[in-house]
């Protein structure tokens, strides 16, 4: 027995130390993967619209029950993946509660979109939540009184990081297409644009160049004599172009 009772006592001892440990991680804070360089501020949080102002009640984490106990049971929530070095940001502002969740990869972000946007349709809340992809960024607006404040608060947020696809790009089609559209559009004002202001230079010539010729002739005949056709003929002078006789 006298020999056990220091193994027991190490053992004890190692089991109160692992699980102080454990017990330390848990409480400790979840540090972001990308921070900025100085004032170590997440990267994610600079991101948020007015950053300096709600960056002391802005909360970074990787965990979906820590997003549900911040935000409520709201059903979109169980489709948002914080896993494979997914993060997330909240912060409050008067047009409602922001939630930025950032993704590693273009797949992961497009996969994630396509479930958020499946359950918004099949979950919908009151009042309804404001959502918006925005590069590897899905952007959510909770308990928004205004819809249109709520979309102007998601218009501030600036992805600027640029996205590489690993293999093709899936939206290469889309891209092509908005951009002969646009092209196409652009081209079509410009030529219209260009008719207009080759008729309206035609005709402002046109009524500028007669003026003159018309004040240039006016003015030559006013330096002429009057003249009658009459040949040298005794004839009536009654509209008085005649000499009168010596």
């Amino acid at each position: 027995m006298a020999r056990t009772r220091p193994f027991t006592f190490l053992l004890f001892s190692i089991l109160i130390t692992v699980s102080s440990g454990f017990a330390q991680n848990a409480n400790t804070p979840f540090k972001s993967q990308e921070v900025s360089e100085g004032d170590e501020i997440p990267v994610i949080v600079k991101h948020l619209p007015d950053w300096e102002r709600v960056q002391g009640q802005a909360k970074v984490t990787n965990s979906v029950a820590d997003l549900k106990a911040q935000l409520g049971a709201i059903p979109v929530l169980d489709v948002v993946d914080l896993t494979a070095g997914a993060e997330a940001v909240t912060a409050d502002y008067a047009e409602g509660k922001l939630l930025i969740v950032e993704f590693s990869t273009p797949q992961a972000a497009t996969v994630s979109d396509a479930a958020i946007v499946q359950k918004l349709a099949e979950s919908p809340s009151n009042p309804p939540v404001v959502y918006r992809k925005i590069g590897n960024y899905s952007a959510f607006v909770f308990e928004a009184a205004d819809q249109n404040a709520a979309g102007t608060l998601l218009d501030k947020i600036k992805y600027e990081k640029s996205i590489q696809w690993l293999g093709e790009d899936p939206f290469l089609v889309q891209k092509l297409e908005r951009y002969m559209v646009s092209t196409s559009a652009n081209m079509m004002i410009a030529t219209v644009f260009f008719i207009l202001l080759g008729l309206g230079g035609a005709v402002f010539a046109g009524v500028f160049g007669g003026f003159l010729f018309f004040r240039y002739r006016d003015q030559k005949r006013s330096g002429r004599r009057e003249f009658s056709d009459a040949g040298g003929l005794t004839r009536l002078n009654l509209d008085e172009l005649s000499e009168p006789l010596p």
